[in-house]
């Protein structure tokens, strides 16, 4: 495929630079217009991006060619001479014309391709797996036909992409590294939450065409996440006419969604859109079991209030999703387009939280309570995309302009209450029942400008712009219970607002070329980081310090400037003589994580009396050196791919649980867990990847990766540094039943990891899924089974001087999944099959 695209490519420039036979009754240079249509001879539509190439017989070789457009016609100038014409299209039979001698302008006419049904079977059999490419900065995964997601999300789709892994919390991480860039078709978007990737879980996994997983990002991406890019790419087709599909998937726990994918495309303009309704009960449950031990306060001993906590909790929650986008690209010319998109997402959940506790001391409960929190939240985003490109040739040569403005708003309201079940206490102290209400207000503006420069037949200069601008103001509110009048009054020394805003300006340009098996790509960007936060409070400055046990700035504006190198090499040891492709790629980069806005809010949440998390606006950006040797070796059944990696973080993130030093009204101890800036944090690892088909009927797909990390850091006095090796690895198998069922098996084991508090055991995860096509191959049943074992669970042991706890949670259950797709004009599918073997559009640079 990528051969004939660098042929295709290259047709454009050999017609400027090679001489062409001189004729005798014609001058040399006399120019000659070469016209007509391509159509489908079976179904007579016309054939987008058929080639049409022309054989020298002077010069025995190709020096001329072109493409049809969305019409099937084509017009190609050629000077004068005798030629072969060969008129192709994948899955068809090509036509050659020979013998052609070209003296005047010549009107081939309408030219009928046959399908080519054995090439066919190939194709299908291509857009059905998985693959995998590899560009100078990036691996891109192409998602084909994933039966274990059908009716799952971008996060299910995510977990089964080679070097990524999805905890049960919904956190994402790349090799293991959890500090990952979340971009949609190239930018930060709405659609992933404004980098909460809990929102990629409300987005249905069939609206993703491939992955592009970025471990070296190039100088055009953001440095932002030290660990890389993942950039998912949703699906637009391209083929001509209304089109679509429709898919309905019901499942247990209650699971219901109806989705539709509409389109339609004329010569002139191409409108697109998605719409999407999710219903679904995600219950989920954890139990601690917490020791506490003596605390010494001014060099005495103190026994805790309670020597042993157990805690039961079980979550119910209903969520409704609806999202829907809609955009139309305008073709100005055949050079030139216009881009308009509009999404929006819409959600409300529903949690009723049970949180049953038993105190312990001697052995025996001396008290048992039950806590029920009820909260409900409901939140919309809108996003406004315009995109401007014109091609001033059709060697590379382009600008585009990007304008994005999203916005979101969000509303949590919560109920807590807790009361007694047993206690030996005479006179207990009541619990106040509280009330929180938080509101939530996101604004992010983007604007960008790239401008391609092709130089020659193998160089490319790149240059641009990009500015981010992000705003967060969130206003919480508490209200506690008057125990004397049961009214509710304004705690005021816990409300507060917090603006923070995050800006963003960079400025990019690259370089890079081939010459022979070797190419490289050079690039540099300059970033300004402005973290602009206020907090609203009625405390001061001191009394925040005094309450939360550290300085705290209310009123914040740290500014950065950075330089972001990045390099990128690769070599082709394969050549054109040989039955297999080999490559060595090697990529430098430079990366940065900035704090999120939770990270920063220093009020501690009200999920639990006794474990609170609390944000640190004193955290500073992490810097980040990473280095990647990669090798892949391809022949036609077997993919080989794998790397060796190394990163050195400075002022890393670390998560940090310490005693409070404050107790609830019961006399428990108060435990906070705090993000800090550590020292350092160095991490080597590698991974391995096969991707084998050893026939039409049998898939297999495999991935290994082992990483050690070294963190060096102190935090309150306390030396947190740590050196361990964890590993995750995932197999994935596709078999073709008799009745051509399809029966596809993933199993991804994560191993046991330890941290400087707290040491996790192994996770493993099996997903089960059959389907078959029906109504003549225009529609899909699929039935899928996620965590087969119901087994997806983390186990934890924490140990600090002050309390040991063992924490078990599951964040999801065992799911089942009944789903039904049905897809509408596809005698025009051989076109979408053409645009997905060329790369969707593609436009980076691919020196393979």
């Amino acid at each position: 495929m990528i051969r004939t695209l660098v042929t295709i490519f290259s047709i454009f420039i050999f017609s400027n630079v090679f001489a062409q036979p001189k004729s005798i009754t014609n001058p040399p240079d006399k120019k000659i217009i070469v016209s007509g249509k391509v159509i489908d001879k079976e179904t007579q539509q016309p054939l987008e991006y058929a080639t049409i190439s022309f054989f020298s017989k002077k010069e025995a070789k190709i020096v001329e060619g072109g493409i049809t457009d969305l019409n099937g016609e084509f017009s190609i100038q050629v000077k004068n001479g005798l030629y072969d014409i060969t008129i192709e299209y994948i899955s068809y039979k090509k036509i050659t014309l020979e013998n052609r001698e070209l003296s005047n302008d010549l009107n081939l006419g309408t030219i009928s391709l046959e399908i080519n049904m054995e090439a066919l079977d190939a194709v299908e059999v291509i857009a059905e797996k998985t693959t995998v490419e590899i560009k100078l900065d990036k691996k891109i995964y192409n998602i084909g036909k994933d039966l274990t997601t059908a009716g799952g999300t971008v996060s299910d789709a995510l977990n089964n992409v080679p070097s990524v892994s999805v905890d049960i919390e919904g956190g994402i991480s790349l090799r293991g590294n959890e500090n990952v860039r979340i971009l949609i078709n190239g930018k930060p978007s709405a659609m992933a939450g404004f980098g909460d990737t809990n929102v990629l879980s409300q987005l249905p996994a069939e609206a993703i065409e491939r992955v592009e997983v970025i471990t070296s990002p190039s100088a055009r991406y953001d440095a932002e996440g030290t660990a890389g890019i993942l950039n998912i790419i949703l699906r637009q087709k391209e083929t001509l006419g209304f089109n679509g599909s429709l898919n309905l998937t019901v499942g247990n726990p209650d699971n219901a969604g109806l989705s539709a994918n509409l389109n339609y495309r004329t010569e002139k303009f191409n409108l697109f859109s998605n719409f999407g309704f999710r219903y679904f009960d995600s219950p989920r449950n954890s139990f601690n079991a917490t020791k506490y031990f003596d605390r010494m306060v001014d060099g005495s001993a103190v026994a805790p209030e309670y020597e042993r906590i157990r805690e039961d909790q079980e979550v119910t929650r209903l969520n409704r999703n609806y999202n829907a986008s809609m955009g139309m690209e305008y073709f100005l010319s055949k050079k030139t387009s216009l881009t308009g998109s509009i999404f929006y997402r819409y959600g409300e959940d529903a949690d009723l939280s049970t949180n049953n506790s038993e105190r312990f001391n001697g052995g025996s409960v001396v008290e048992e309570t039950l806590r029920k929190e009820k909260q409900d939240e409901a939140g919309n985003n809108y996003q406004f995309a315009l995109n401007y490109i014109t091609r001033f040739d059709d060697s590379g040569h382009e600008l585009t302009a990007d304008f994005q403005y999203e916005v979101g708003s969000e509303e949590q309201i919560t109920s807590i209450n807790e009361d007694y079940i047993f206690t030996d206490q005479t006179n207990p102290n009541p619990f106040q029942e509280e009330r929180v209400n938080e509101m939530e207000d996101e604004k992010e503006y983007l604007f960008q400008v790239d401008y391609v420069l092709p130089i020659g037949e193998n160089t490319r200069f790149e240059a641009g712009y990009r500015g981010n601008f992000e705003n967060d103001i969130s206003d919480y509110t508490l209200q506690q219970e008057d125990i004397n009048n049961n009214s509710f009054y304004v705690n005021d020394t816990i409300s507060n607002i917090f603006d923070y805003s995050e800006n963003v300006n960079a400025l990019y340009s690259q370089y890079g070329t081939k010459f022979g098996k070797f190419s490289f790509l050079l690039g540099l960007r300059l970033e300004h980081t402005q973290l602009k936060g206020k907090i609203d409070s009625r405390l001061t400055n001191e009394e925040l310090q005094e309450a939360f046990g550290f300085p705290i700035d209310t009123d914040f504006d740290k500014n950065y400037l950075g330089l972001f190198p990045t390099l990128n090499l690769i070599y082709n040891l394969g050549g054109d003589d040989t039955d297999s492709e080999e490559s060595i790629t090697f990529g430098y980069n430079r990366r940065i994580n900035r704090p999120r806005g939770w990270f920063i809010n220093p009020f501690p949440s009200r999920s639990s009396r006794t474990n609170v998390w609390q944000g640190n606006p004193n955290l500073n950006p992490a810097f980040a050196s990473a280095f990647d040797l990669g090798y892949l070796k391809r022949w036609d059944k077997l993919t080989l791919t794998s790397s060796i990696y190394y990163q050195h973080e400075t002022d890393s993130f670390e998560r940090v649980e310490e005693n409070t030093g404050q107790r609830t009204t019961d006399g428990i101890d108060i435990i906070r867990t705090i993000p800090v800036n550590l020292s350092t944090n160095k991490r080597t690892g590698g991974e391995f990847g096969v991707l084998y088909n050893p026939n039409k009927w049998l898939r297999l797909n495999s991935s290994f990766n082992i990483f050690q990390f070294e963190t060096e850091g102190e935090f309150n006095g306390v030396d947190y540094s740590v050196k361990n090796t964890s590993w995750f690895a995932r197999l994935s198998s596709k078999v073709t039943l008799p009745s051509k069922i399809d029966w596809q098996t993933n199993a991804f084991y994560r191993g046991a990891r330890q941290t400087a508090q707290s040491n996790n055991e192994g996770i493993l995860s099996i997903d089960l899924a059959f389907s078959k096509e029906i109504f003549n191959e225009n529609a899909t049943i699929s039935l899928n089974v996620r965590d087969l074992l119901n087994s997806r669970k983390r186990k934890t042991l924490t140990t600090t001087e002050f309390f040991e706890r063992y924490n078990e949670s599951q964040w999801r259950q065992r799911q089942i999944n009944l789903s039904f797709m049905y897809r509408f004009n596809q005698q025009k599918k051989r076109n979408e099959r053409r645009n997905n073997q060329n790369g969707g559009g593609d436009d980076d640079m691919d020196f393979e």
